[in-house]
């Protein structure tokens, strides 16, 4: 307390004024008595003194002290080094320029379905695009393949067994060598034509005839990465089948030798150049489907053919900027 140090000051002063007035008194003892201990005033004094400055220190040391500086010679840490972050990589998508250049695609369309359903039509009317559609009627689709209009993109989903043969694929096959037009094209008779004026086709594509196949099975994907099996849609193995032909639901096809063709799906899942039922060729221009659409399931077809039409309307453009 602060009145403590000024008391103990002036009893330190006391004692030092009593050691010096008080005269040296030497008390005898008789000799059966202890003498009397002589008072000693210094000693006195300066025991006071050693009280006061030890309480002194006990209050010093009960005060907070000032930290010392200690000037720092090591360099300030540097923060560690921001962990990389995984930025989701973009999905390849269709830019602007082709969506808009897609949706005036000079489309051509022969379906001979329309008892059954017209499934090329549903899965064109899917993506909102415009197109000619012919249906069945094979001089009318003779005279758009002559007329002058720069198709980008020919369709022949002969299933109906009406047959697309003879000169309609010569002019195809021009339309394709001379102004890069895209073709899709579903054919379940290459055994009956396979020698005859297709033939041309099948030549440039780099394909061949393997043999004849009576009737629908399991289809397998041979290229599962590749872009027509997910751009605009995912799609699935054509594993799920219901019969709709009891005979001649298509044929099986190889790669010819040399060929820079693809085999995209077949019967036999490891088999990559024979025993196959689609191919692309002519830069992706080209897409040849040897089964036939209706011994499938409709789900599953729809988005598959919505992929054909993305996949060779975007090679079409390549070839034609």
């Amino acid at each position: 307390m602060p009145g403590k140090p000024v008391f103990l000051s002036l009893l330190a002063l006391l004692a030092i004024t009593l050691a010096c007035a008080l005269p040296n008194v030497t008390i005898e003892s008789s000799p059966n008595e202890p003498a009397a201990p002589q008072v000693d005033t210094t000693k006195i004094a300066l025991e006071i003194q050693a009280t006061m400055m030890a309480e002194q220190l006990t209050q010093s040391a009960g005060q907070p002290q000032p930290e010392a500086v200690v000037a720092s010679t090591q360099e300030p840490a540097q923060p560690p080094p921001a962990a990389p972050t995984s930025e989701a990589q973009p999905v390849p998508t269709a830019t602007p320029d082709f969506e808009e250049r897609m949706k005036s695609a000079k489309i051509l369309v022969y379906e001979d379905t329309q008892g059954i359903g017209l499934w090329i039509k549903d899965a064109l009317d899917g993506l909102g695009l415009k197109y000619t559609h012919i249906g069945d009627r094979s001089g009318d689709f003779m005279s758009q393949l002559n007329s002058s209009t720069d198709w980008d993109l020919i369709i022949v989903g002969a299933e109906a067994k009406t047959k697309v043969q003879g000169e309609f694929w010569d002019v195809i096959v021009e339309r394709i060598a001379r102004d890069d037009t895209a073709l899709i094209a579903e054919v379940w008779y290459l055994d009956t034509l396979g020698e005859g004026r297709v033939k041309s086709l099948l030549t440039g594509c780099g394909v061949r005839f393997q043999r004849d196949w009576d009737l629908a099975e399991s289809i397998y994907w041979l290229q599962s990465d590749h872009p027509v099996f997910s751009e605009p849609n995912n799609t699935v193995a054509l594993i799920h089948f219901s019969r709709h032909w009891r005979a001649q639901a298509g044929d099986l096809i190889k790669l010819s030798p040399g060929s820079n063709a693809t085999l995209l799906a077949g019967t036999f899942q490891k088999q990559k150049s024979d025993y196959g039922v689609m191919a692309t060729c002519y830069d992706g221009r080209v897409i040849l489907q040897t089964f036939s659409n209706h011994d499938y399931r409709y789900n599953e077809i729809i988005p598959l053919w919505q992929n054909y039409i993305y996949y060779t309307l975007k090679n079409r453009f390549l070839a034609v900027p």
